[in-house]
């Protein structure tokens, strides 16, 4: 039975696959108007509405799922773009961290080789600062374990300066408090070095102007000089930095010619009740590095001082 029914198969397949060859030889012998072209038009004119209408139905069909495999497609590169993004923007984040880091750095070791190191500054990172908006002081990574005490003064650097930041003020032994000179506490004696830049006429005084710099009341950002004279011809663009002690019997916190910033401008210039602006050399809000000065030499005493 199985056999008769294999061969019944076959033989219908057979007799198709003649029957195909006969047609498409006929049709393709004959001309336009032959039957076999007549039956195809007319098998044409009744299937094509019945496909036009098919495919009118299922157009909203085919654009549903053509719009959701578009919008998976999509959401796959949106994936992968964001993905590439990131880690772009990590790279960039990275190598700009990087930059500003070694800029630090650089400033720190120009302040090393005009004669920082001589007072075995100390590198630390600054771990915490203060939660108030002044900014008054930072927390660095070093403390008492490392040779830190308090008293001992501090530099620091953003990407473009270094200079003089604060001094310790609590210590522990992994970490160490220094109040910033920008803090209402801090004081510190400064003298002023003119500006070889300046063009105006020669200046009254041939010896440095002298004086303390404190922060501005109610304004962190803004040093003053003060104690000048009005004999002290003090003008913008000058530099202070801080000038050391000069007695035999006191010691100074602060060594001389540490720059602390850059003369803004000068009220009642003139008098003795002339206020001299000084903004800061070193961004205080930007500090991520200090060095604390371990060691005192010369007592932090300026060359030449009549003791």
């Amino acid at each position: 039975m199985y056999d008769k029914t294999v061969r019944r198969r076959r033989a219908v397949l057979a007799l198709l696959v003649v029957s195909s060859l006969i047609l498409l030889t006929a049709y393709f012998g004959e001309s336009a108007g032959g039957g076999l072209h007549s039956v195809q038009r007319g098998v044409l004119e009744v299937v094509s509405p019945i496909q036009e209408g098919a495919s009118r139905a299922l157009k909203p069909f085919r654009d549903f799922f053509g719009w959701a495999g578009d919008t998976i497609h999509a959401k796959g590169q949106v994936k992968d773009l964001t993905k590439q993004r990131n880690q772009l923007y990590r790279q960039l984040t990275t190598e700009r961290g990087a930059t500003a880091e070694n800029a630090r750095l650089r400033q720190l070791v120009q302040l090393d080789q005009n004669g920082v190191a001589a007072f075995k500054p100390i590198s630390a990172r600054v771990i915490g600062s203060s939660p108030t908006l002044w900014y008054a002081t930072i927390v660095i990574d070093k403390g008492s374990s490392s040779g830190i005490h308090e008293g001992m003064p501090v530099i620091a650097s953003d990407e473009d300066n270094g200079g003089l930041a604060g001094k310790v003020t609590n210590v522990t032994g992994d970490a160490a408090q220094v109040t910033l000179i920008t803090d209402h506490t801090i004081s510190v004696s400064a003298r002023v070095v003119a500006d070889p830049h300046n063009n105006k006429p020669p200046r009254n005084t041939a010896a440095s102007p002298t004086g303390v710099v404190q922060t501005e009341v109610g304004r962190p950002n803004d040093l003053v000089l003060q104690y000048t004279t009005r004999n002290d011809d003090i003008r913008p663009g000058d530099s202070i930095v801080s000038s050391g002690i000069c007695s035999a019997r006191l010691t100074g916190v602060y060594p001389p010619d540490l720059p602390i910033g850059i003369v803004t401008g000068v009220q009642d210039s003139g008098t003795d009740d002339q206020k001299v602006h000084v903004r800061p050399l070193v961004n205080m809000r930007r500090i991520q590095f200090v060095q604390v000065l371990t060691q005192r030499v010369n007592a932090n005493r300026p060359s030449g001082c009549q003791r």
